[in-house]
């Protein structure tokens, strides 16, 4: 699972550097859910398992799970896909910076603003390798969507095909108790 999480934060990392693309965004809370499919479905069939272990646990512990969780601005849900929560400062939002924790060593390519459109691609080294494609679509300064199409491989060595369609919304100007995340590296 963890190797999937990795995975998840590659993808997200191509939308990190927004200025490039003539995209401001607003600073404050913003809610990022993410929907992972793999092909083979190993994906699903571990966030299924995962969700099992936590409904089984007793109620006291559940909860604390649940609320260091929500804590880091983290929740899963088997029907929407993870759902981060994230705050912009007004400095990265004048850099166009979204507050992504960089996990591995990721590089990313994006083509030329089309409307409202951008075309990315990102290659991961470590965490895991990965290398994908995709594009992200911005509704306003305080939405927008992706799809990706990302390649890497299971816990078990195995090649592997995961689509990931995403959503950024703007909640408001005050982050309330989620911290800023240091920006990736560009």
């Amino acid at each position: 699972m963890k190797k999937n999480s990795g995975l998840l934060a590659a993808a997200m990392l191509a939308t990190a550097p927004f200025a490039a693309w003539g995209q401001n965004i607003k600073p404050g809370l913003w809610e990022i859910t993410s929907k992972m499919q793999s092909a083979s479905g190993q994906l699903e069939q571990s966030m299924a398992q995962m969700q099992k272990q936590l409904a089984s646990m007793p109620p006291e512990q559940r909860k604390m799970m649940e609320d260091m969780l929500a804590k880091q601005g983290l929740k899963q849900d088997p029907a929407s896909g993870i759902t981060a929560k994230s705050c912009v400062t007004p400095e990265m939002a004048a850099r166009g910076a979204m507050p992504i924790q960089q996990h591995g060593e990721c590089t990313n390519t994006l083509s030329p603003r089309v409307g409202n459109t951008v075309k990315v691609a990102f290659t991961c080294a470590t965490r895991p390798p990965s290398s994908g494609e995709g594009e992200i679509t911005f509704a306003s300064n305080e939405a927008y969507s992706m799809k990706m199409r990302m390649n890497t491989t299971t816990p078990q060595g195995k090649p592997e095909t995961v689509t990931l369609d995403g959503t950024g919304k703007w909640l408001g100007a005050d982050c309330g108790n989620v911290k800023p995340t240091a920006a990736p590296k560009k």
